[in-house]
């Protein structure tokens, strides 16, 4: 029966500012973090691995936040824990100390999911499976008792969730078994497209990326719109009009500013634009949507919690769902999203752009295809070519595939060599930098 003993929480910063890495309209100098929480039991060899995704400055809080999150599970049977992470997750969130700062957003949900990471990580790697095959064998029942469906019974039921489901049950084998048939599930790349690239690099990146196998390639807008115009131009002269270019402004427009953008960049047929304005403004998504159409709309990387996402359901402002696996509240909030987004027959294309998203999302998209949605069908999941070798399981992308993880858990334990260089503000890179007016 083993227990867990303690929690260790790193604040974990990569210098990508310097590189451009992750640059775009709304962030021009960031260096993708994580506060990556690790559970330790008294079991050799078994502890659980997670992280939410931040950017630099305030991962510390996030840390700190995920360490109080985690502290009144020590001492408990994890066999007890991992059999019951619906329970659990719920425990976690009724805390009604930390539930005030929140709830359901913000550093005290960002917590909650590097610890619910950590937890399903744990469950993946005790039950010796890979997270999206754990979630694959679990019978409806189970997924519906870990899913958090509160607040959402005007737009999901229960027993809706569960038909959804069992409509599929007994047809997952075939779906794994097409997948591998097809090498993996299939992904768009964003590391040609941030805005920080010189036109030169651009052009290399676009290139390389149809050398790869990619169908489908993004980049970022929402700077000077002639930039803009200038760098969309050079995507089509290099990837020609058969592969899909879709566009991501970042939330820097207003709803007007959004409408007038795309009716000038309309002309490069993007499949879709991505977050065209605040996150949270879901009746400014369904005006864009009317205005833009038929090119469509995408968010979700910032949406904070299942009921935004109930919302831009109802409200049609969407075309396609960005969830993140490290803005939601784990794997519990996700599935609900799934549930819904089946329902109202939106496709969910995982947002991956910052450090150990793609690790994650690769399992995530598998289940969704598998157990929930049934379909490929307009769903494609992002990939981001950075820090990968940081993680003692990589995810592995091959000709515009995300290959099938095989190793159990969930993709998100980070090299003790990383962790020992990276770790700010005294691993041995940021030591040796100037941090004093960063802490």
């Amino acid at each position: 029966m083993p227990i867990l003993t303690s929690v260790r929480v790193h604040d974990i910063r990569f210098p990508t500012s310097i590189t451009m890495d992750g640059s775009d309209a709304m962030n021009k100098d960031i260096d993708y973090s994580a506060a990556y929480v690790v559970l330790e039991t008294d079991e050799p060899g078994l502890a659980g691995y997670g992280f939410t995704f931040t950017i630099g400055r305030g991962t510390d809080i996030v840390a700190e936040t995920a360490r109080q999150r985690a502290l009144p599970f020590l001492g408990r049977d994890v066999d007890e824990l991992v059999a019951h992470l619906g329970e659990v997750y719920r425990e976690m969130k009724s805390d009604t100390h930390l539930r005030w700062l929140g709830p359901d957003k913000g550093v005290v949900h960002l917590a909650l999911a590097a610890v619910m990471n950590a937890m399903w990580d744990l469950a993946a790697r005790r039950a010796e499976k890979p997270l999206w095959r754990l979630l694959a064998e679990m019978s409806p029942e189970q997924l519906v008792e870990v899913a958090d469906l509160s607040y959402l019974s005007d737009a999901l039921t229960e027993d809706e969730a569960l038909e959804i489901l069992r409509a599929n049950v007994d047809t997952r084998a075939e779906r794994i078994a097409h997948l591998e048939s097809i090498g993996g599930y299939p992904c768009y790349t964003t590391s040609a497209g941030w805005l920080g690239y010189s036109d030169e690099k651009l052009r290399r990146l676009l290139t390389e990326a149809l050398d790869e196998g990619y169908t489908h390639v993004k980049l970022k807008v929402g700077g000077d719109i002639e930039d803009d115009v200038r760098r969309l131009s050079i995507a089509r002269e290099v990837i020609g009009w058969d592969v899909n270019l879709m566009i991501d402004a970042n939330q820097v427009w207003d709803v007007p500013q959004a409408i007038a953008s795309m009716e000038r960049l309309a002309e490069f047929r993007p499949l879709w634009i991505e977050e065209p304005t605040n996150p949270d403004d879901i009746l400014g998504h369904a005006a864009v949507r009317r205005a833009v159409a038929p090119i469509g709309v995408a968010t979700g990387e910032h949406g904070m919690n299942r009921v935004l996402f109930k919302q831009m359901f109802q409200a049609e402002a969407i075309d396609f769902c960005q969830l993140d696996s490290a803005r939601l509240g784990s794997v519990n909030e996700i599935v609900a999203v799934y549930l819904m987004a089946a329902k109202f027959g939106i496709p969910v294309c995982p947002h991956a752009g910052g450090v150990g998203l793609c690790e994650l999302v690769q399992h995530l998209s598998i289940f969704d295809y598998v157990a929930v949605s049934a379909t490929l069908d307009d769903r494609v999941t992002e990939f981001v070519d950075h820090l990968h070798e940081h993680f003692t399981d990589p995810c592995i992308v091959e000709n515009g595939h995300y290959t099938m993880p095989g190793r159990p858990g969930y993709s998100a334990q980070i090299h003790d060599e990383s962790i020992a260089e990276y770790a700010f503000p005294d691993g041995t890179y940021w030591a040796a930098q100037n941090v004093e007016a960063v802490r």
